[in-house]
């Protein structure tokens, strides 16, 4: 049987550039070689796409460097069309070869904003290509967090309380500070609608942090979110399949080295600890996983995602936090050690994950 291509791209215009590439080079390294050939498409902050040679040249940065450029088509045809980069010689510009591969599927490792916020999956359905992952709209609403909680609230699901902002208010500071006052008391989170790895937020203790906090977030997004400052335990679920197929795996446990766990926390910080056999109540680690199963259905997710939850201490009341369509595959990530802990390997969920992308896009391309 002849080996299928298939294409990964990786890094992208947001903040988690840096992440998206050590997760790449995770994903290509379980995926089996035996039945596909592997296109690698970096796109670099600046946007650009480029064909890149080799997982040491991501491992290494290097990739930035190439000299041929690589876009997936919007057309039908399912192209990878590869340019070499065009040369000035002597006054004249001379253009590189130029030529297409037929993708057979593309597995995005994206994280964050122009990657896991549907627009690349609205591309691969232009292309009528298979893809792995959440659909563009899935993708949007929960990568908005904004839209996530509407939909949280819907299946009622329990999630901190929180208070809507767009940035135009912010022209009138005094007006939102009261808006928010009246309804919450300090502490509170600060956080960009649109954004990953906590990229954007802060937490105020009083009037002047929350000021800050709003413009800081501002610059990440136009639709910003106050909320409820949940005093608990920062529990993660690893959700893999698709409608009643989904499974749920345990739970784990961040401990933050920080106040809260954000960007710098996260992958800066050696303090901080993923832990996969956390001390949770067996009857909370279940009613984490349904919850965890329920917003991840309500949300139309389909291959995996990592549903981020809150065990408030002294009440032990479950809070749904948000949902990440595309989790991180660093070697401190959670979603893999969740699902190798429930019994399922990352070469294993990886490459049924590419399966899956076939299975979809034959059902989708039966109603048409």
């Amino acid at each position: 049987m002849s080996k299928k291509n298939l294409v990964v791209i990786f890094g992208g215009r947001s903040s988690e550039h840096e992440v998206s590439c050590v997760s790449a080079a995770t994903v290509i390294g379980a995926v089996d070689k035996e039945k596909y050939n592997i296109f690698l498409v970096g796109i670099t902050k600046d946007g650009q796409w480029l064909l890149v040679d080799s997982v040491d040249s991501i491992r290494d940065g290097s990739w930035r460097k190439s000299k041929v450029s690589a876009v997936i088509s919007p057309d039908k045809a399912r192209e990878l069309v590869v340019r070499e980069k065009p040369e000035e010689k002597n006054g004249v510009t001379e253009y590189g070869r130029v030529y297409s591969v037929k993708v057979d599927v593309a597995f995005p490792v994206l994280h964050g904003l122009f990657g896991e916020d549907g627009t690349i999956q609205g591309l691969f359905e232009m292309a009528s290509l298979p893809y792995v992952g959440c659909g563009h709209l899935s993708s949007a609403i929960t990568m908005d967090k904004f839209f996530t909680k509407v939909i949280a609230d819907s299946v009622k699901v329990d999630q901190a309380a929180y208070v809507p902002v767009r940035s135009f208010e912010l022209s009138d500071m005094d007006a939102v500070v009261k808006k928010v006052e009246a309804e919450k008391e300090y502490p509170v989170f600060i956080k960009p609608s649109n954004a990953g790895s906590s990229v954007g937020i802060s937490k105020a203790h009083n009037r002047e942090e929350l000021i800050e906090g709003l413009k800081l977030a501002a610059k990440h997004d136009t639709k910003i979110l106050v909320e409820e400052a949940i005093n608990g335990r920062e529990i993660e679920c690893a959700v893999f399949g698709y409608g009643d197929k989904a499974i749920a795996s345990g739970v784990g446990e961040i401990v933050a080295a920080a106040e809260f766990y954000d960007y710098d926390a996260k992958y800066n910080n050696a303090a901080s600890k993923t832990l996969i056999d956390p001390d949770v109540p067996a009857e909370k680690a279940e009613e984490i996983r349904q919850a965890a199963l329920k917003i991840y259905k309500a949300c139309d997710c389909f291959g995996m995602a990592r549903v981020d939850f809150f065990l408030e201490r002294g009440t032990d009341r479950v809070v749904f936090n948000e949902i990440n369509t595309i989790p991180g595959h660093t070697s401190i990530s959670m979603y893999p050690m969740l699902m190798e802990r429930a019994g399922h390997p990352m070469a294993e969920y990886i490459n049924e994950m590419i399966e899956m992308a076939y299975e979809r896009h034959k059902y989708e391309k039966s109603k048409n």
